[in-house]
């Protein structure tokens, strides 16, 4: 009696380890369950911020493309294209980023400004480079120009006169994985002859005359575009065509700019 009373509590022992055994492979697959359903509600719901982010600068960004560059005369289609994609608010200081996809210059930092963004693509286009051109840039600001250039040309040198400018925008342009651009901190009224000759010259601050190194740097049957006149008020935005010894001139629109320093203002 005492062996059946033995064999009864063990079956009894038994039962109860392999009830509590299921509930606890009950309740680990169920806390597993709850936290598979909150890491995937988390995660779209990331996605959806993320997302959210994306459409907004990118409608911002198709509305300054349709009303902004096209109703004005941009019909170039590449430079539509890379005007639409790149993310401008990442080229502005974080308190503008509001700002970034406005028609207007807006302020960078010492003294400088980053362009509007018609007159951005309109002296893109002016120049119509190909894709295996190398284009020299002067006055990098915080990089956009020498971005939308880049997206469009094989090699982009570009020259800022302020150091930290320089290097802030070196800096944004390696981390947005533009490899084909190079940069360099002095003045650039000089330009970069080591790297010379180039398919295209582009100056994005005012000037009262062509700086002689720019144009020898320049190959024939090369442009150049670069805002002539007055540093203190308005300039004409002028695009110059290498020919030989000679040089054809036309006149786009006019614009102002901050002045080109260093070298220029003497």
């Amino acid at each position: 009696m005492k062996t059946k009373n033995k064999k009864n509590i063990k079956k009894i022992i038994l039962v109860f380890i392999l009830i509590i055994f299921i509930a606890l492979i009950f309740v680990i697959n169920k806390d597993k369950f709850i936290l598979k359903d909150y890491i995937n509600k988390r995660g779209t719901e990331e996605k959806k911020e993320v997302s959210d982010e994306v459409d907004k600068y990118a409608r911002q960004r198709e509305n300054m493309v349709e009303q902004r560059l096209k109703t004005r005369g941009i019909n170039d289609d590449k430079v539509l294209d890379v005007m639409g994609k790149i993310e401008r608010h990442k080229f502005v200081p974080s308190g503008l980023v509001n700002q970034a996809y406005d028609d207007n210059p807006l302020p960078i930092g010492y003294g400088q400004t980053i362009s509007q963004p018609y007159i951005v693509a309109l002296m893109t286009q002016s120049l119509q480079v190909d894709q295996d051109d190398r284009v020299l840039e002067i006055g990098t600001g915080s990089g956009y120009q020498a971005a939308v250039l880049a997206e469009l040309v094989k090699e982009v040198y570009t020259i800022e006169i302020i150091e930290e400018l320089a290097d802030s925008a070196e800096e944004r342009l390696n981390h947005l994985g533009y490899k084909n651009v190079k940069v360099k901190n002095a003045d650039g009224y000089f330009g970069w002859e080591e790297h010379a000759p180039f398919d295209a010259v582009i100056v994005t601050a005012a000037a009262n005359h062509i700086p002689p190194s720019l144009l020898q740097q320049l190959k024939d049957g090369g442009k150049l575009i670069i805002p002539l006149g007055s540093t203190l008020r308005f300039q004409t935005l002028t695009l110059v065509t290498k020919k030989g010894n000679e040089s054809e001139t036309e006149f786009i629109t006019g614009v102002r700019f901050v002045p080109l320093t260093g070298k220029a203002l003497e």
